[in-house]
């Protein structure tokens, strides 16, 4: 059997090494658009503000793959899939054939439809390429905009602001994390943020990218025109999908799987960011674009690629990040609705703010801004929150450990929390 996997990040990796705990002698062949060995995209932010090196951000490096018994095409785009055939279209005009096949091709910056985004100033920070050539720009006294507030958008930020930029960010929304943060949080956060002297316009549409002698001028609804040195588009993300168009649904981007990661088309699973998956509050599927999501995702298509017949009981989306001096952290369902409990955390050293979200003693979802230890917090919560399991005494349950005490970076890996904003 040969197996041909797209892609060369967390899912891809997760499944390969599922794989070959239940099968030891297929072929199995990697296609990666991007040149080189796996690295950690989490960690491109921090590459920018110098806490990591360049070989620092490589999580598997070539010997892997031999010890994996896989085949790594890198630096190869793959331009079409004849899943009737079997055949894989390479760039080049080679072609490659498969008995079975994952796509975790994962996902691409979205471009908002702003005129002069094709300036040669306009960058984004999903790939390594991207954050190389971004590193020179990130100098003292250099004026950056920041188009977007996600998690990459504010780390974008936050490494430039820590090279000494002049940064401004634009949102469209009115209020910044609208899908990560609650109101007060977020409310929390952008005053931290513009506390290190970045302004953030909230409601704000980019009307237009000017050339200005290699400079960009930007023009914004309800700003005066500014001129910027550099600007970073971080306005969300969309599946690469294309390879399975048959497989996808009108308007619902993502390529749907079942429980088994396997698509509607026989043969072809789909893992990480580019699937449409279960979740684990049941309704109908969705995209969590997020590191743990992808490595679950891709342990379950691997294992049933051997055959094992493994169910995947649903995604549950977290974010954990630091930036400007804060970690950022949310879980599950933590907007309240009609019929939830709300268990505040106050007086707490090193947490700023912390809301919990239940219903019936059952955690839906939490919110955590301040110190790593809310992050930690949440971790202690999260099987509960997934497995709807319910937790009477939540309060107590909570302060159940000293939250003024260090929290060390293997707690945090520990809890299954390190690098989990970004997926693949």
């Amino acid at each position: 059997m040969h197996l041909a996997i797209v892609g060369n990040s967390a899912a891809a990796l997760s499944a390969l090494e599922s794989f070959r705990r239940h099968e030891r002698d297929a072929a199995v062949t990697l296609i990666s658009e991007e040149p080189g060995p796996a690295y950690s995209r989490v960690l491109l932010p921090y590459f920018l503000r110098g806490k990591v090196s360049r070989d620092g951000l490589v999580i598997r490096g070539p010997e892997y793959y031999s010890r994996m018994g896989a085949d790594l095409v890198s630096g190869v785009r793959v331009d079409g899939l004849d899943a009737g055939a079997c055949t894989l279209a390479l760039a080049g005009g080679r072609r490659l054939s498969f008995d079975q096949l994952l796509l975790a091709t994962g996902s691409r910056p979205a471009r908002p439809p702003i005129p002069g985004l094709e300036h040669p100033a306009v960058h984004h920070l999903w790939t390594l390429a991207d954050a190389v050539r971004l590193d020179p720009l990130l100098r003292p006294g250099a004026r950056a905009l920041v188009l977007g507030s996600g998690f990459v958008a504010l780390q974008a930020a936050w490494a430039a602001r820590h090279r000494g930029m002049q940064v401004t960010v634009v949102e469209l929304d009115r209020r910044i994390m609208p899908r990560v943060l609650d109101a007060p949080a977020a409310r929390l956060l952008h005053e931290r943020i513009e506390s290190y002297g970045v302004p953030i316009h909230t409601g704000t549409s980019t009307e237009a990218l000017e050339d200005e002698g290699g400079a960009v001028r930007v023009c914004a609804g309800g700003l005066d025109p500014f001129t910027v040195d550099a600007v970073i588009v971080a306005t969300g993300a969309r599946p690469n999908d294309e390879l399975l168009e048959q497989a996808l649904e009108p308007g619902a981007p993502g390529i749907p799987v079942d429980a088994t990661m396997q698509t509607s088309v026989p043969g072809v699973y789909a893992a990480g960011d580019v699937t449409r998956g279960p979740t684990a509050a049941g309704g109908p599927p969705e995209i969590h674009a997020l590191w743990p999501t992808a490595v679950e995702q891709g342990k379950v298509a691997g294992a049933n690629l051997a055959g094992a017949g493994v169910t995947y009981r649903g995604s549950l989306s977290m974010n954990v990040t630091e930036m400007f001096g804060l970690t950022v952290a949310s879980l599950g369902r933590f907007v309240e609705e009609d019929g939830d409990d709300v268990t505040p955390l106050r007086d707490v050293a090193g947490v700023e703010y912390f809301k919990l979200v239940s219903r019936g003693g059952v955690p839906a979802g939490a919110v955590a801004l301040g110190g790593t230890e809310g992050a930690v917090v949440l971790g202690r919560l999260r099987p509960y929150v997934r497995w709807r399991r319910a937790l009477p005494e939540l309060l107590s349950f909570i302060e159940g450990r000293d939250l003024a005490s260090p929290v060390r970076p293997r707690d945090l890996r520990a809890a299954g929390l390190a690098g989990t904003a970004r997926g693949g």
